[in-house]
């Protein structure tokens, strides 16, 4: 029996409680696009990259590449010390959490005094959280190896110290134990859309869009 003064809904019209259920988002969008723009590898010429992304259990790529490479770029007169890639990224994520933010992994390769192709350098950088644009120095890296004589092994075999997958550049798991050595830079400019953050409840602060460090991919993503 209808209580008297209730108006009853329409053969297929959604109660109001369910429409707010249905537009609510139940997880948010990054897209990520942008280019690796150059590096400085003083003493090195002719090179290459290669970059992935690495990311959290909660993140599923929708659209575009989760890895590319590039072409073999030579320095020039004009920019004597510095190599030219402009190499486009494109991608976009979609997730439920912050937790587990992308990371880009670029490795830089190039030809030793005998012609073959080896490491030249190791980065990772955080995929910038703020909209807008954004530009990133990441310091590159090289294993070593660990005595003399596997250090002239490999410089006469052309066989260098590298990781097999470049994507633990990315993570913390055994690289106390892994000796290093700085080598190059490579720059990387970013254009980040965001959506439907704030409606799952996380605030992303504006920033500085003009500052190059690296900021801790937590700082500014508050839930309330």
């Amino acid at each position: 029996m209808a209580t008297a003064g209730a108006r009853p809904l329409a053969t297929g019209q959604a109660a109001p409680g369910a429409m707010a259920a249905a537009g609510s988002p139940s997880v948010f969008l990054l897209a990520v696009n942008g280019q690796i723009e150059s590096g400085q590898f003083p003493g090195f010429d002719d090179l290459y990259c290669k970059f992935c992304f690495v990311y959290g259990q909660d993140w599923v790529p929708t659209a575009g590449l989760e890895e590319g490479i590039s072409q073999i770029t030579s320095k020039s007169d004009v920019a004597p010390t510095t190599l030219v890639w402009n190499f486009p990224i494109d991608i976009t994520f979609k997730s439920t959490n912050p937790s587990g933010w992308p990371q880009i992994v670029v490795s830089v390769y190039g030809p030793d005094f005998f012609g073959n192709d080896v490491v030249r350098g190791y980065g990772a950088v955080h995929v910038p959280f703020t909209p807008g644009r954004h530009t990133r120095t990441i310091a590159m890296f090289v294993p070593e190896s660990t005595s003399r004589l596997q250090k002239f092994t490999s410089w006469f075999t052309g066989r260098r110290p590298e990781f097999t997958d470049p994507k633990v550049v990315a993570q913390g798991e055994g690289r106390e134990v892994t000796r290093v050595r700085s080598q190059g830079f490579v720059t990387i400019s970013f254009n980040i859309v965001t959506k439907d953050m704030k409606k799952l409840g996380y605030d992303v602060r504006p920033s500085d869009m003009q500052n190059p460090s690296l900021a801790p991919v937590t700082e500014g993503i508050h839930k309330y």
